[in-house]
């Protein structure tokens, strides 16, 4: 979440007029995140009830915004803990607030978790194959954009600062896209992923899972990537040493709902060096095309340098656990 579009009151309370969640009483906006424009809004209904806008900001495709918000309506119905959108009078979801496409969205109780422990990451594990067998019925498709063939553009759009950041990093780049597609699974079991499931968009209550945020780079690729996500996103330290307890109960708690099969279990470390190459390019282009004026700290890519490299020293699944 972030804030690069601001609101006007005037602007705010006629974009309110056209849903039954009553009048503004504050709203703030939110700096985490590196996408969206967020605030947390709450309104006077029932004494005071909290929301979240969102306005939808350039990297954001409008045209997939129906299935995102579809999405969010569908696993919501099935009972996964995330936040439910809110529709307008009209039965909209969707509307334009300052020149941006915007919705509402309930609030999620919960806070993200600051120090990762193995218990975490096994809730976090059995929450994830939650998700892909609530997700199977979702009738909508949308292709991942940041596969192979994205990371080609962002390596290229990137290519001739990189070396600024670290000497030597455009090669290492290359290099990776190259080993990649020379061994990038073509069939494993597939459906809708979350595809950015780190720990800022995982709430904990009372050290409970409460539920999951931030769908926007969902999309229908293979499960065991979003896995590798999580791999890449929970299961390092501080200072980017690998934890291998906290691997084994991610894999243990997904198994719990969905057994992975032999053929994942093998392409776990190739879809490791994937999502780990995939955050570094995402975060060396937010690093180099940073807006003036936002209110967000671009994060550091060097991080997923670190994991990179370890992912291809490490190319045997029992290395992670499994």
């Amino acid at each position: 979440m972030a804030v690069y579009t601001h609101v006007g009151d005037l602007e705010l309370a006629a974009f309110l007029a056209d849903y039954q969640i009553g009048e503004a009483i504050s709203y703030k906006g939110i700096a985490e995140g590196v996408e969206n424009s967020n605030y947390l809004l709450r309104t006077n209904k029932n004494g005071g009830t909290d929301y979240i806008l969102t306005l939808y900001e350039k990297r954001v495709e409008e045209g997939d915004l129906p299935y995102f918000l579809g999405l969010i309506d569908h696993l919501s119905d099935k009972g996964l803990a995330c936040p439910a959108a809110v529709h307008g009078r009209d039965g909209n979801a969707l509307r334009y607030l300052a020149g941006r496409p915007a919705a509402i969205f309930t609030f999620l109780d919960g806070l993200a978790v600051q120090r990762i422990t193995p218990a975490h990451c096994r809730q976090l594990g059995s929450g994830l194959a939650a998700l892909h067998l609530a997700a199977k019925s979702f009738p909508m498709h949308r292709q991942n954009n940041l596969s192979l063939e994205g990371w080609r553009e962002l390596a290229t759009s990137t290519k001739d600062r990189a070396d600024e950041i670290v000497p030597g990093l455009a090669q290492l780049i290359d290099e990776s896209i190259e080993d990649l597609s020379k061994c990038w699974p073509a069939d494993l079991p597939s459906g809708i992923i979350h595809a950015d499931l780190f720990p800022d968009n995982v709430f904990f209550l009372n050290n409970e899972l409460s539920g999951f945020i931030d769908f926007y780079f969902a999309c229908n690729d293979f499960l065991a990537y979003d896995l590798a996500i999580c791999l890449n996103a929970w299961c390092f330290g501080p200072d980017h040493s690998f934890d291998a307890q906290n691997a084994a109960a991610l894999f243990a708690g997904y198994a719990e709902k969905r057994p992975l099969q032999d053929a994942e279990i093998a392409a776990m470390p190739v879809l490791a060096r994937g999502a780990a190459l995939r955050f570094l390019l995402t975060r060396l282009f937010d690093l180099l095309n940073h807006p003036e004026g936002a209110l967000v700290k671009p994060k550091d890519p060097a991080e997923y340098i670190a994991k990179l490299k370890f992912f291809h020293a490490t190319k045997v699944p029992g290395d992670y656990g499994l």
